[in-house]
C-alpha cells in the first residue's frame, strides 16, 4: 500500500483543496480502449462545431490555480497549470494528443470538466506521497528528459516520494521515473480542484468518469479522497 498525504501547511494553505485519487490495479495498456478512443474524438468534435471551448484562464476553474501558483512564487502565464496548458493546446490544434490510452483517458477527462489531472506509476514510486512544500533540496526529472535533473524552489508545492519529486508547481509537469506507459500495472490518477465548496461535485463526477473508462482495462479501480479533513489515505 502507498500512504498519500497532504502536508498541514499545503492544508492550511489551500484548506478548501481536494483531490480525487482513482487507483487502478491489473491495468492493460496494450489493448484497444474504445471508450477513451471516443471520448476523445467526441471532445474534438464538439470543439471543432463550436459547441464547446476548454476552460481558459478567465474561468473560475483556472483562475483559482493561477493565484495559487503565484502564492508560492510561479508565475502561471510562464509554467501554466497542466489544464490551463492541456487546453490552450487543444483550442490551438483542435485535438489532444495521442500518448497512450491510460494517459489519453485522465487528459480526455481533465480538458472536459477543466480539472487538472496527473498519474503516477506506483510499482515506480519509493514509499509514501506527499502533497507539500519543497525545502529546495529534492531533485527532479521531467518526464521525457531522463538526463535532466532540477531542483524545485524552496517553498514550491509538489508532490514527493522518498527519492524525490513526482510532479513540479503542483500539478504543472510530471516526473519521468513514475511516467504512465502501456506496461504500467498500477497507477494512481489525481484529479484535483482548489475549491471544493464550489466545485466538489464537478471532481467527484470527473472521477467516475474517469473511473468508467479505466473499468473495462484494469482488474480493479478505485477512487480515494484526500482533503485537509481526510490528508492521509491509503491506495
Amino acid at each position: 500500500m502507498t500512504v498519500f498525504r497532504i502536508s498541514p501547511a499545503v492544508a492550511d494553505s489551500f484548506p478548501d483543496a481536494l483531490v480525487a485519487l482513482v487507483t487502478a490495479t491489473g491495468l492493460r495498456g496494450h489493448e484497444p480502449w474504445p471508450a477513451t478512443t471516443a471520448a476523445l474524438d467526441d471532445l474534438e468534435r464538439q470543439l471543432a462545431d463550436g459547441a464547446w471551448q476548454p476552460a481558459d484562464e478567465g474561468d473560475p476553474r483556472i483562475e483559482a490555480w493561477h493565484t495559487a501558483y503565484r502564492s508560492f512564487g510561479t508565475n502561471p502565464r510562464r509554467i501554466r497549470p497542466s489544464v490551463d496548458a492541456l487546453g490552450r493546446r487543444m483550442a490551438k490544434k483542435g485535438s489532444l494528443p495521442r500518448i497512450n490510452p491510460a494517459v489519453d483517458s485522465y487528459n480526455s477527462v481533465s480538458v472536459r470538466h477543466g480539472l487538472p489531472a496527473g498519474a503516477f506509476d506506483l510499482d515506480q514510486v519509493a514509499g509514501d506521497v506527499a502533497l507539500r512544500h519543497a525545502d529546495g533540496s529534492e531533485e527532479f526529472v521531467p518526464l521525457g528528459e531522463p538526463g535532466t535533473v532540477e531542483n524545485p524552489r524552496p517553498g514550491e508545492i509538489v508532490y514527493a516520494d522518498a527519492d524525490g519529486v513526482l510532479t513540479r508547481h503542483w500539478n504543472h509537469r510530471d516526473a519521468h521515473r513514475t511516467r504512465v506507459t502501456e506496461d504500467s500495472r498500477r497507477v494512481a490518477f489525481a484529479l484535483e480542484t482548489l475549491h471544493a465548496t464550489r466545485d466538489g461535485d464537478l471532481l467527484r463526477t470527473a472521477a467516475d468518469d474517469l473511473r468508467s473508462l479505466l473499468a473495462p482495462h484494469a482488474e480493479q479501480v478505485a477512487v480515494h479522497l484526500l482533503s485537509a479533513d481526510r490528508p492521509d489515505v491509503d491506495v
